[in-house]
């Protein structure tokens, strides 16, 4: 039988059988590390009681308008009679206008000149319409999208609530723009939409209460439509960029009402796959208000496993996160980005910092811990999906046997390096024999390694060569574990059974793969150096421990993960019939024979 040994599993003394279960722990602390990790990186916003300065450095603070402050923001009413009363501008009735490319369609309505709708008609939702980038439950009771935030609750339902007259009604094609007007009151609004064929449109936004301009910033109050999980709950963040340096801080970390000055090459929020970020034309003078709110959704969210179809009896408090952008001389002028966090829309747009430099919105798109590894990975799975196979699922597969080729002469070389540790194991024995006497923590178990060490060096082993697949599969596959749940791409791709790549397999057919061939992978590389219990307490926990994480991961993750397995077993058994494989054979049979008591879990021919 052919035995191939990791030369790290044939060390002197404790070596033995440690190396397994370093991989195994370090495998299973960095998975759920990896988590910790991001949530300990994230920064904080700061919340000092200072009021909202008109402009700031990099270095400011985070600054939370007190009431004062609120005041100074949205002047009160002047003491002083207006030079000349401005003629009431106010729509009859409430009307829609519809601004469409071939990219979205955006329905506003004159009811507070905010949008009632935003579809993206390139993604769908979980019913496989085109998704509706407006959380309809959380705008009904924190606000619709481009609203007005002024730090007064009073202005800011006048505002909503107020009936604008619109500049076109019915349906417009971009390019083109759009402007409401509502005077009364004391208030006078103008707002103006320019559109282009992006997921990028223009806004200018200037209120004046009684002549004196307040300080209205536009608005995206109300997380997103595609959160219908509590997964994608989670992966709602605050996100801004200053002097080409990004931030993304998580949503237990924002406080609600905070006012963040600038300067901001772009600032805005997003969730895993979408964002609305804002492009301020006068970045040095932007400022933004971050909002956190609280929404039950125990009638609404998506449930996954055993009796996802009974509503919840209980409150389910999920957090909604929304920003305001605006600038602080009161009238706002600002691009803004709505749309998908995919690589190729992102690294086209760009913002213009304060210092006159070109910055992208790349940095949106977040990779994990293994970032460069994971974007490496993914735009080498992108160039497979364009221009070999259009589906994800045989393109994972396909970047799975491509890397597994790759790494092949690792395997081989660690191959020959097991042979040269079996040709040198009975000199090794007869060491350990020697030195069995004496206690783990004697002074001469020390020369006992030393004599193994010199030995191996002699016979040109590396006790470490063993390693080196592992080395390497080992962040490929955290990289994967990563990248996979953060790419839109994926988002809903299917492929055979599985209906999404970025979500478990419903059917739980990938985890029952995985556990079988975690096992055949086990079992065609025995250890013969490993104690019979260990060895066999590991040929059965690694399966299980890498099942649970198929079971509860990406399905994308499992499917790289199996074939990878498949890959190795196949590679194993044409080994076996090589020639170095009847040598490693023919040194296992006699080994065997000697510890005939000693029963091994031996590789398949």
């Amino acid at each position: 039988m052919a035995e191939f040994k990791n030369p790290n599993q044939q060390g002197g003394g404790g070596q033995d059988s440690r190396s397994l279960f370093v991989v195994m722990f370090f495998m299973i602390a960095v998975f759920f590390g990896l988590s910790y990790y991001r949530q300990k990186t994230n920064p904080k916003t700061v919340s000092p009681n200072a009021p909202a300065a008109t402009q700031s450095t990099p270095q400011s603070p985070a600054q939370s308008p007190s009431t004062p402050a609120a005041a100074a923001a949205v002047p009160a009413t002047s003491t002083r009679p207006a030079a000349s009363a401005s003629p009431a501008v106010q729509a009859a009735a409430e009307t829609t206008t519809v601004v469409e490319n071939e990219l979205y369609r955006i329905e506003f309505t004159n009811h507070g000149a905010q949008v009632k709708s935003w579809l993206l008609k390139q993604y769908k939702d979980s019913q496989g319409h085109p998704l509706n980038l407006v959380h309809t439950q959380a705008a009904d009771k924190f606000g619709y999208p481009l609203s007005l935030h002024t730090y007064d609750a009073g202005v800011d339902t006048a505002l909503a609530q107020a009936l604008y007259v619109p500049s076109a009604s019915g349906t417009l094609t971009a390019p083109a723009k759009l402007t409401f007007q509502y005077s009364g009151g004391g208030l006078e609004v103008t707002k103006t939409f320019s559109f282009d064929e992006t997921y990028v449109l223009h806004a200018d936004v200037q209120v004046v209460r009684n002549g004196t301009p307040v300080r209205a910033l536009l608005a995206w109050p109300g997380g997103f439509g595609d959160q219908d999980t509590a997964l994608a709950y989670s992966g709602a963040q605050i996100d801004y960029s200053r002097d080409s340096h990004d931030e993304h801080i998580a949503s237990k970390k924002v406080s609600g009402g905070e006012t963040v000055n600038g300067p901001f090459d772009w600032a805005g929020v997003s969730d895993t796959y979408f964002a609305a970020i804002f492009l301020p034309d006068s970045p040095a003078t932007a400022s933004m208000a971050t909002l956190h709110n609280e929404l039950d959704v125990a009638k609404t969210i998506h449930r996954t496993g055993f009796g996802s179809t009974s509503p919840s009896a209980k409150a389910i408090n999920v957090s909604i996160l929304g920003a305001a952008v605006g600038d602080t001389s009161g009238h706002t002028q600002t691009r803004l980005f709505v749309g998908p966090k995919a690589i190729n829309v992102l690294k086209n747009i760009y913002a213009t910092s304060s210092s006159g430099t070109k910055v992208s919105l790349s940095p949106l798109l977040e990779f994990g811990f293994w970032g460069v590894i994971g974007k490496f990975l993914f735009l080498a799975l992108q160039f497979i999906h364009f221009h070999v196979v259009s589906n994800w699922g045989w393109a994972i597969i396909l970047l799975t046997l491509a890397i597994n080729v790759l790494l092949l002469p690792t395997r081989i070389k660690t191959m020959q390096s097991g042979l040269k540790m079996q040709r040198i194991q009975p000199q090794m024995d007869a060491i350990k024999e020697k030195y069995k006497k004496y206690k783990i923590n004697d002074p001469k178990r020390n020369e006992m390694n030393v004599e193994i060490m010199k030995l191996q060096k002699d016979n040109g082993v590396n006790m470490f060569g063993g390693c080196i697949p592992t080395l390497i599969q080992l962040p490929l596959l955290f990289a994967f574990y990563s990248m996979l749940p953060r790419v839109v791409e994926l988002r809903h791709a299917h492929w055979a059974w599985l209906p999404d790549l970025t979500a478990p397999d419903p059917y739980y057919i990938l985890p029952i793969v995985m556990v079988v061939s975690q096992f055949l992978m086990q079992y065609y590389t025995p250890s013969p150096g490993v104690d019979p219990q260990q060895q066999k307490m590991m040929a059965f926990t690694m399966p299980l421990v890498t099942g649970y994480f198929v079971l509860t991961y990406a399905s994308g993750l499992g499917l790289y993960w199996a074939i990878s397995n498949f890959f190795g077993i196949a590679q194993q058994w044409v080994m076996n019939r090589t020639s170095m494989g009847r040598e490693m054979r023919e040194i296992a049979a006699k080994r065997a024979r000697r510890k005939a008591g000693s029963p091994v879990i031996q590789g398949k021919r």
